[in-house]
């Protein structure tokens, strides 16, 4: 199975050169210790004299990304800690996640207690409530060991394990670690910076990390027979299993993290290998998005307008270019009274409205008797549903012809789609097997291209390279006219405004539609001035970054007429 390797040797610190270290600490890294002994036992292991003292950060800022030297411990979920470890080369910097098992050693221990826990196996098995099933265990633990400072006789006491406090803590830990989350994996999906988990075959396991980006894991895989081993016992986990006859499992992990599994050197040449790409719970605020440099406050003001006045929209780009998280940042803009339907294979996109109808596909049924359900079917039954606004998660193939009669039946639509162009789009759009019929694509309104672009420093970052207004199709001559209302400038990392006082859908659709008269349309772009100022006081003065606290002021502004 897979284990956890320390990027360095431990090394066994004096009390006296612990003191000291204790005392040249700064007082909030002084306080995580006292709550959580093992992570100063943690850092009393480290080599010091090599590294130095890592910083601590009780919540780690995007600025860190930027450090030229790499050495901080954050907290993550569940009272545990992460150690970014610096990489003596400069290459990948190191993920340690700290747990308690890391400082005290208990393998002697372990399968004493699983012997005693066999006989209790049909009742945890039974227990399908987490929180149930996590109290249930610890009783049981403590039922089976009995404290003591120092155990004699071989570690047993009578019928019992004789363990210390430190030794019970950990033991509770990884207890609950192995039989209710998922095992050396937990940790990291606890880590709310991470975005991606992906193990290659033999060796460490990488990690796309929100801050510090592509970072390796202390977990690593010592053989093809150890990944083979924990793909097994994953797919198991998951009641999904992986086998030599069904190698391929796609499914979504309890806390809504999407994992892929493939099994087996026969498919793949290094091996079994799996990836989970995390669910990131709250989404990213449009507001944290600027904070980003993904896209500018007149590109909120310009986005909030469109979906308030029902614009069908696609976000546009390549694999993990922030396609996703742009969507879900500006669902916040739609009318806060809006029925909204979602239609996904796995649950990423997430809506702050009420009135929120989540529907997901279903595969491979099987034996249960049940059929598959698709988005082609999903898209015409949401049709009948009357919402205001239908997001598809991904639009991949024929779905599209329902997404587009949907649209010409005056139904909002919303969607992310694989191409890096307009004209990518179009193409892939009005081409096999998708087949749309060219005189349909200016029912879609606006497309905005997201993209992972490497900047002037070298730095990667996600930024909005374009938003585009569909025009219309000219027959005659078999062509595409759309206007770029908003463009990157890569040179200067800001955003040009090509569209001022020049868009064909402020002054064509959302000015008549805000009651103003033909010849004063031009006012439309003092009231996107006014907003974008609106959010920007939000933001730098007030403070709001969150998600929902967002929606909740701008619902509010709404019911006061004042947005």
């Amino acid at each position: 199975m897979a284990q956890t390797v320390l990027p360095f040797t431990p090394v066994a610190a004096s009390n006296e050169q612990g003191n000291a270290l204790f005392a040249s600490l700064p007082a909030n890294f002084q306080e995580a210790c006292q709550a959580s002994d093992f992570l100063f036992e943690y850092v009393r292991r480290l080599p010091i004299e090599e590294i130095g003292v890592p910083s601590f950060y009780p919540k780690p800022a995007r600025s860190l990304g930027g450090l030229d030297y790499k050495n901080l411990i954050y907290p993550i979920k569940e009272g545990l800690f992460v150690h970014i470890y610096p990489d003596k080369v400069g290459a990948r910097d190191h993920h340690v996640a700290i747990e308690p098992t890391l400082v005290v050693d208990i393998e002697n221990l372990l399968p004493q207690l699983e012997t005693k826990l066999l006989a209790y196996a049909e009742k945890i098995g039974a227990i399908d409530d987490k929180e149930e099933k996590k109290a249930y265990l610890n009783k049981l633990v403590d039922n089976l060991c009995v404290v003591t400072p120092k155990p004699v006789n071989n570690g047993r006491k009578g019928d019992k394990i004789q363990v210390t406090p430190a030794e019970l803590r950990a033991i509770k830990y990884r207890v609950i670690r192995d039989k209710v989350g998922l095992g050396l994996l937990q940790p990291l999906l606890l880590d709310p910076y991470i975005e991606d988990i992906s193990c290659s075959g033999v060796g460490h396991i990488f990690i796309e990390h929100k801050i510090f980006k592509s970072v390796q894991s202390s977990i690593s895989f010592p053989t093809h027979d150890a990944v083979d081993e924990f793909a097994v016992w994953l797919g198991e986990w998951i009641k999904n299993p992986v086998t030599v006859r069904n190698p391929l499992v796609d499914a979504v992990l309890p806390d809504g993290s999407r994992i892929n599994i493939v099994y087996g050197q026969e498919i793949s040449k290094r091996g079994s290998n799996f990836t989970i790409r995390k669910f990131s719970g709250t989404p990213t605020s449009a507001l944290e998005l600027v904070d980003f440099g993904t896209l500018n406050y007149m590109m909120l003001g310009y986005l909030s307008l469109m979906l308030e006045e029902g614009m069908n929209m696609f976000v546009v780009g390549a694999t993990a270019s922030g396609k996703t998280t742009l969507l879900n940042a500006i669902t916040t803009f739609m009318k806060p009274d809006a029925k909204i339907v979602t239609i996904e294979d796995t649950p990423e996109v997430y809506v702050p409205h009420a009135n929120w109808v989540q529907e997901m596909t279903r595969h491979g049924a099987g034996d249960k008797g049940g059929s598959n359900v698709g988005m082609f079917e999903l898209l015409k039954a949401a049709l009948r549903q009357r919402p205001d606004r239908i997001i598809v998660g991904e639009i991949r193939s024929i779905e599209a012809v329902v997404a587009f009669q949907a649209m010409q039946t005056g139904h909002g639509v919303m969607s992310t789609f694989h191409a890096d162009s307009v004209e990518k789009l179009i193409q892939r759009l009005t081409g096999d097997p998708i087949n749309i019929p060219k005189t349909y694509i200016d029912n879609l309104n606006l497309v905005a291209i997201q993209g992972a672009v490497r900047l002037a420093d070298g730095k990667s970052a996600r930024r909005v390279k374009s938003i585009n207004e569909i025009i219309g199709y000219d027959p005659v001559s078999g062509s595409f006219s759309f206007l770029e209302a908003f463009r990157w400038n890569p040179a200067t990392d800001t955003f040009d405004f090509p569209g001022y006082m020049n868009s064909y859908l402020l002054e064509q659709h959302i000015a008549l539609k805000r009651g103003i008269p033909p010849h004063k349309r031009k006012a439309i772009y003092t009231e996107l001035e006014r907003r974008a100022r609106i959010f920007q006081k939000l933001h730098k003065e007030k403070g709001v970054t969150d998600f929902n606290e967002f929606f909740q002021i701008l619902s509010e502004a709404r019911k006061q007429g004042l947005f």
